[in-house]
């Protein structure tokens, strides 16, 4: 599980502010399809909100450590039913761009002054 400073926790928290949730976990808890689907998510977007319909509040703890756990994340908020969820993409190092070989700078334009003289 990732642990997150208080400062980059709470710039989080606002960017968090704004989203909908990604992932609804119903009454029976876990499953492998639900695991899958929020690792899905944090793959994609790495800040998600997912929402669970457990009444409980200590099984949604339990359950909040438990999806942080598996997953490799870190838990930013926990609000009611409501959990925000963190979890860095990895570096892409294959995909950035390669830079081309030397081109050759045009010339610049000509003014309507220079004609002039």
């Amino acid at each position: 599980m990732l642990t997150l400073t208080i400062a980059h926790r709470r710039e989080l928290k606002a960017r968090a502010h704004a989203l909908h949730p990604v992932v609804m976990i119903g009454k029976t808890g876990l499953s492998v399809n639900v695991i899958e689907e929020l690792d899905r998510g944090l793959a994609s977007h790495e800040l998600i909100k997912v929402k669970a319909q457990i009444d409980d509040r200590i099984a949604r703890n339990a359950l909040f450590e438990e999806i942080c756990r598996q997953l490799d994340a870190a838990p930013v908020q926990h609000i009611g039913k409501v959990f925000v969820i963190y979890r860095p993409k990895p570096e892409e190092i294959d995909k950035k761009p390669v830079h081309a070989p030397n081109k050759k700078k045009r010339e610049p334009f000509r003014t309507k002054r220079s004609f002039q003289n």
